[in-house]
């Protein structure tokens, strides 16, 4: 078989992806769903000059002095009369600041006498926001292919948005493989483990804004993969374990039964060189993870993390950092090695430690690592303070 490089395999297998049908859908239901739609301001943000802080709305060239009170203005309740000159008006946090006044003097500045105030010296616009600080109407606030978060959806709700336009989310079928696995609370036999990657890959995909449909784990027989393989309605099926060439390895001879052609048939990747890519005769994407946890869970960020964004409209590519190595790494052999690792802060800089066992079944490994450290293909011995490429995981 082929062997790709990381990005090659990649690019690959993000050649056939293409973004899903638009639906619109209620703000309040949008976290997490990628905008295809700009988002643009209907008006100035905000639309009068605002109070900054609780206190008096005054005219600068009146301070210092003391001002005759001739009115309040709340937040949601202007006040609408004139104010002249040797006058104030008490006004409140978010308040619009009357039109004839320039400044804002806070409350523990002012000393209130029966129905007048006396007010320092101030200057125009002190603690006054301006009309349109925070955006102007027309802006564009929010561009396609983001993904909506609690942030920017408060900005879409700021533009008076009950609604916004999002990317269908990807359907993703999710089949395991193995005679050896079974899930809790089932007793497994003397030969058999629990199942700690389907779980976790099922909440990676919907965690990356996908629908995912997780079967049981299947028989280790043909027939039964082809069958399983054949009733997954997705955009995308994804594998886990199989992947391989041993004699119970079953999963590529049941995608090739249906039609299945390979754009990746290896990547030179450790952990998850087994890993592959194509597409079944009626179209639907397969992606093809390794058995092993730690394999699965390195090439789900690799690959299923991008191919997800992908389908969504959002960037694909992964975002990586440099950071400073904390110890000596030996000269890394001919395949991509992306190790779980552990990041600090230090000195004002980000530094990076691997873990010792690399060994691609350990599950507590992954759990308590927060990157992949990524060695590229021939690497030459790295030593301790030298800056190397680094993928931060999410981690609550």
């Amino acid at each position: 078989m082929k062997l790709l490089s990381v990005d090659d395999a990649r690019a690959r297998m993000l050649a056939e992806i293409a973004p899903l049908p638009v639906e619109r859908v209620r703000l309040s239901e949008s976290l997490g769903r990628v905008l295809a739609e700009r988002v643009a301001a209907v008006r100035d943000q905000p639309p009068f000059p605002a109070s900054a802080m609780d206190g008096w709305a005054v005219r600068a060239a009146d301070s210092p002095g003391l001002l005759t009170i001739v009115g309040e203005s709340a937040a949601g309740h202007g006040f609408e009369g004139a104010v002249a000159a040797g006058e104030a008006v008490r006004i409140f946090t978010g308040a619009a600041v009357p039109e004839a006044c320039d400044a804002v003097v806070i409350q523990e500045d002012a000393v209130r006498e029966g129905g007048s105030v006396r007010v320092p010296e101030t200057q125009a616009g002190h603690n006054v926001r301006p009309a349109g600080g925070d955006f102007r109407k027309g802006e564009a606030l929010l561009e396609p292919g983001l993904r909506i978060d609690p942030w920017r959806l408060s900005l879409a709700a700021s533009a008076g948005r009950p609604e916004i336009a999002v990317r269908r989310r990807p359907r993703v079928a999710l089949l395991s493989t193995g005679e050896e696995i079974v899930e809790a609370p089932a007793a497994p036999g003397p030969f058999q483990i629990y199942d700690s990657g389907a779980p976790a890959l099922a909440a990676m995909i919907a965690g990356w804004g996908a629908e995912v449909a997780r079967a049981k784990p299947i028989r280790d027989q043909l027939e039964a993969v082809i069958e399983a393989m054949r009733a997954a309605q997705a955009d995308l099926v994804v594998t886990l374990g199989g992947a391989s060439v041993g004699d119970h390895d079953l999963v590529r001879a049941a995608a090739e039964a249906l039609g299945f052609s390979y754009r990746v048939e290896s990547v030179a990747v450790r952990p998850g060189k087994p890993t592959f890519f194509g597409v079944l005769a009626d179209g639907r994407r397969l992606l093809g993870l390794p058995g092993n946890p730690a394999s699965a869970f390195v090439c789900a960020e690799m690959f299923l993390h991008p191919i997800l964004n992908a389908f969504q409209g959002a960037s694909p590519e992964p975002v990586t950092i440099d950071a400073r190595l904390e110890i000596d790494l030996p000269a890394n052999g001919n395949r991509e090695h992306w190790m779980r690792a552990k990041l600090s802060l230090a000195d004002g800089e980000v530094r990076i430690r691997p873990y010792g066992d690399q060994d691609s079944s350990l599950v507590s490994v992954f759990a308590a690592s927060d990157a992949l450290l990524r060695r590229a293909a021939g690497a030459p011995p790295a030593a301790a303070g030298d800056l190397v490429e680094a993928l931060p995981l999410a981690r609550a």
